[in-house]
């Protein structure tokens, strides 16, 4: 996910359900009287009400997790049980998602590893959250945070103590654009859900177990700390820490990019996340993120590069040097191929100056604070390309077919993401 570096280009761009499910009472999927009709007023779950967006979960086998949710909520009877329902059911969505990515859980006619079905059944989710009107008191809005970390696999997804065995971690994002073209995927969240869990051998024969997370394409998210939230674990000291991390997003036409360089400042508008809201900077104005830590205008990945870029099958990878500044002393922005120039104001990194660009600074300013050795950086998949023409046809083969060879691509990229020698 990214705004393309240039503003000239900014437009181009686990098994059965009973296992995973857990338990509600009887009519689970009748309509309880603890919702309100009332829709939801965030804008991003305002596109629920296209009935494509009930075909996904349906056409993945998850819809009963949508179905049922709302007998569960009307179940509770205190603060605590909400906690841990939201948590419970969060964790389950996301590992039934996994399973089926890899092939555990049958269901439904779409692609095994299509994204989509998880990104709709989570927002139907937190709409009838939204909605749902108990006798106690809660924190809707700290619920709804359990349940978007727990079914985005921020929470009981941590990698297995095995001496001997890498560890990589790596992000993806929702789909995004979806008000220009509703059924659009996003390649990173696929791999994410694919990749989650996997054991694979590095280019140079060393075992390796990858983890996996699917972040938010919303700005207040990233300013609640969902980066940190995610990444701070794997990078904390200790037997379960990562070896190395990779944040990914979808980005140009065609090729795969690794990023030389992530920039500190949001400078997207009036390109809006998915609930429609703005960064509040543009390339004439950039703006620092809120909740962001101390750290240098920009950071320079410390991936290998060279081995991760002798990829190039079937997509050329390419080392993006690319960056937007304001050099010192000066007031507008200038593009440089070549990299930042010292005591520079950053304007867009290799990811633009919108969320791929963001969690490609967020993860590796934290990866310099506690694990500064690491290797560390952000790569941008092809655009998915191969949507069919009629609109009512949520995939065709063209799409999967493209969407299976970004996700086998980003796979083989990874595994020379650790440096040898």
């Amino acid at each position: 996910m990214m705004i393309p570096l240039r503003r000239a280009a900014l437009a181009a761009a686990l098994l059965g359900l009973a296992v995973l499910l857990p338990p509600v009472t009887a009519h689970a999927d009748t309509a309880p009287a603890c919702l309100t009709a009332t829709p939801a007023p965030d804008p991003e779950q305002g596109r629920l009400a296209d009935p494509r967006t009930t075909a996904f979960p349906e056409r993945a086998a998850l819809d009963t997790f949508v179905r049922r949710f709302p007998a569960a909520l009307c179940a509770t009877r205190t603060a605590a049980e909400a906690e841990r329902l939201l948590d419970g059911w969060g964790e389950a969505l996301w590992q039934a998602a996994v399973n089926r990515a890899q092939g555990r859980r049958p269901g439904g006619d779409l692609p095994a590893g299509d994204d989509r079905p998880l990104y709709w059944a989570r927002l139907a989710m937190t709409d009838r959250l939204a909605r749902w009107q108990p006798g106690f008191t809660i924190d809707r809005a700290a619920l709804r945070s359990r349940f978007e970390d727990a079914s985005r696999g921020l929470t009981a997804n941590e990698f297995r103590a095995a001496p001997g065995v890498r560890r990589v971690f790596i992000s993806g994002f929702d789909p995004f654009g979806l008000d220009a073209e509703l059924r659009r995927a996003n390649p990173s969240g696929s791999a994410a859900l694919q990749l989650n869990g996997r054991r694979v051998t590095l280019a140079d024969g060393t075992p390796a177990e990858i983890r996996a997370v699917v972040l938010p394409v919303r700005y207040a998210d990233f300013d609640a700390g969902i980066v940190e939230r995610a990444y701070g674990p794997r990078l904390a000291p200790g037997p379960r820490a990562a070896h190395t991390i990779t944040s990914i997003s979808q980005g140009y036409p065609g090729i795969f990019t690794l990023e030389a360089w992530a920039g500190r400042a949001r400078s997207a508008d009036p390109y809006p996340d998915n609930t429609g809201a703005l960064s509040g900077g543009t390339y004439e104005h950039p703006v620092t993120a809120p909740g962001m830590g101390p750290g240098a205008e920009f950071l320079r990945t410390s991936l290998p590069t060279d081995a991760m870029t002798g990829v190039q099958t079937p997509y050329p990878v390419l080392l993006n040097t690319a960056v937007t500044e304001i050099p010192a002393g000066e007031q507008y922005p200038v593009d440089r191929e070549d990299g930042p120039t010292p005591g520079s104001r950053a304007v867009a990194g290799g990811g633009g100056g919108y969320l791929s660009n963001e969690v490609a600074y967020r993860s590796n300013r934290l990866r310099l604070e506690l694990a500064p050795r690491l290797p560390g950086g952000h790569l941008h998949t092809p655009v998915l390309t191969g949507l069919p023409a009629d609109q009512a046809q949520l995939t065709g083969a063209d799409f999967e077919r493209n969407e299976s060879a970004i996700t086998a691509q980003v796979l083989a990229v990874l595994l020379r993401s650790h440096p040898t020698g």
